[in-house]
Order: structure tokens, then sequence, then C-alpha cells
């Protein structure tokens, strides 16, 4: 598992939960104020996963005011930019003299060294949301872009902000089959992410370095294939044809990853493929059903290939995975 650890309130007694949630807000991010109407029993949850220099932080909580003054910049600056990503509830920010109000999905960049107030609420239920801590040292692009975008929203349903929120989702949601050495290599991801899309906004993109545009790129075609494993016309030309690439650069790209295009499409069709026959829900559905619906047109094609990964026809596979035990003693 990744460098992590967790915070919660409700270990907490109810007279230092509040004070407790601040301090951990200011180690997490930066010094703030904080104000809530639940401050006399308030309830947070953070969990933060350590990715080398850059911090990520899925949190639940009650309604809260976040303040970022003069005094407490002064006091204390990290120099980091902060990501903030809702995934349920609102961010109402105030900076300067606008203000604008962020739906979920809806990210923003907030600087540390720069005054605001955001009021974080989901009505009556628990936000959520994931923040991340960047050094403004780590981004490609200059503080003059970059102050461009302080509190803008930014789409997290489409493009580069989509791939962006599915990567950090993904990541929370499970990190458990990450090593602590993984932890640095997927903060590279996160900065590289993150370069992409804001360079994006600001139609910067040639302003990256090539190595960061490159890594965006494989991720974009990771995504692709995992968006279309249905689809038994996913070839390495089509793909290369989505991304305006040639085939030849489509394969180049993949030379510094662990497999080719063609066995990164086998491997995941058929990941898809075994979690669908030992799942119960999916009992009812032929092999050949499933088979065809993670792009194995021929179920010749299919055995061979889920022997070779699993050491066992997907028939045996299924009949041990939906009975477990028993599929020892019954014949």
């Amino acid at each position: 598992m990744l460098n992590e650890y967790e915070f919660r309130t409700d270990c907490l007694p109810a007279a230092v939960r509040f004070e407790s949630w601040r301090e951990q807000v200011g180690q997490t991010h930066a010094p703030v104020d904080l104000h809530s109407e639940d401050a006399a029993e308030y309830q947070a949850h953070q969990r933060v996963l350590e990715l080398g220099a850059i911090q990520v932080w899925p949190a639940t909580h009650q309604a809260i005011r976040f303040r970022r003054t003069p005094r407490l910049i002064r006091q204390s600056d990290p120099e980091h930019y902060h990501i903030a990503i809702p995934l349920s509830g609102t961010n109402r920010i105030t900076w300067d003299d606008q203000k604008a109000v962020y739906k979920p999905h809806e990210m923003q960049v907030l600087d540390s060294s720069r005054a605001f107030e955001v009021f974080s609420s989901n009505g009556p239920d628990l936000f959520s949301g994931i923040g991340v801590e960047i050094p403004k040292s780590l981004l490609h692009l200059s503080q003059d872009k970059m102050g461009r975008l302080f509190a803008r929203g930014i789409s997290g349903q489409e493009g580069p902000g989509a791939l962006l929120v599915q990567f950090l989702t993904q990541l929370t949601t499970d990190s458990s089959p990450y090593r602590p050495s993984d932890g640095p290599r997927l903060g590279t991801v996160v900065v590289d992410l993150v370069s992409a899309l804001l360079a994006h906004v600001l139609e910067a993109d040639q302003s990256l370095p090539p190595e960061t545009r490159s890594r965006t790129l494989v991720l974009r075609i990771r995504s692709h294939i995992q968006r279309n494993l249905h689809d038994p016309g996913l070839t390495p030309s089509a793909i290369a044809a989505a991304h305006n690439i040639s085939t030849s650069y489509l394969h180049r790209l993949f030379q510094s990853e662990h497999e080719t295009v063609a066995a990164f499409i086998r491997h995941q069709r058929l990941e898809r493929a075994r979690r669908d026959l030992a799942d119960p829900a999916m009992c009812s559905s032929t092999i050949h059903a499933i088979a065809v619906r993670w792009g194995f047109t021929r179920a010749g094609d299919f055995t061979r290939a889920f022997r070779t990964a699993y050491g066992m026809p997907p028939k045996d596979y299924r009949h041990q995975a939906l009975l477990g035990p028993r599929a020892h003693t019954v014949n």
C-alpha cells in the first residue's frame, strides 16, 4: 500500500474535534481560519496519500468556511497550488472582489500565496471532495499564466479534466495495488495530468516539456482503450487514428511501458471477462456472451487466451469462483 495516513473526528472527544480538524487542514494544505455552525460535534474524515512531493487527499466533512488571510500567508506559505475537486456539494469561493459557485466535478486552482475564502457545503449532508497539493516548482507553467487560472472553474467531466478526475478517483478509491515505492511515479503522473489540463485551458500546450506531452498522451490512449474494450475493431491502427498519430508512433510511445499496445488491450479484456465470470450477478450470462461483451468474437480465441493467462479454461474458472470449496467435491 502507498504511504498514507487517516484522520477522523469520530475517534476524538466532541470538544476537540473542530480544533483538531483545523490543525489537520493546516498541516495538509496551509494554515487557515475555519468556521462552521456544526463545530460543536464536527464530523470530518480525511485520508492523505503521499506521492513523493505530491499529496492527494480525499475528504468528507460537514459544511465549513475556509479563510486564507494575508496574516496567515505571512505566517506560513508552503508555496503550493491546491487543486480542489468537489465530488458532492459545492464550493463557494470569494477572492479579491470576485465570487463564484462551483458544482461537483468542477475543479478550481487555489494559490497558497493568495488570500481567498471557500465555503464548502452539501446542505444537510456531508460534503466530499479531493484535494491535491502540488509545489509550484513542479508545474511546467509560469506563475503569470497560473495567475489567470486562480479560482477559475475547470470541467472535470470532459477532455483532460475527466482524465485527471478519473485517475484520482480510481487511486483514492483503492490504493491497495500500489507499494510505497510507487508513490513518486504516481506523483509524476498527477503532475503530468494537472500540467496538461491547465496548459489545455490556457491554450499553452506547447509550453509543456515533450516528455510530459508524451506521458499524458499515453494516459489518454490507455483511457480510450479501457472505454472501448467492447469494440472488436479496437486495433492499434484504429487507436492511432483516433488520436491523430501514426501507428508507428503509437508503438514507440508504448516502448517504455511494460507491455505492447496489443498486449495491453488483451490483458484489459481478459481481466474484465474474468471479473464477470466470477460475479454471481452475471451467472445467467453465457461464457460466450461475456467474451463478446469484452471484444472476443471467437470462442476458441477467448478460451485459449484465458487458459494462457489464468491457467484454466473459462468454464472451470467460473465453476471454482462461484462454488468456492464446493467446486472440488461436486461433479
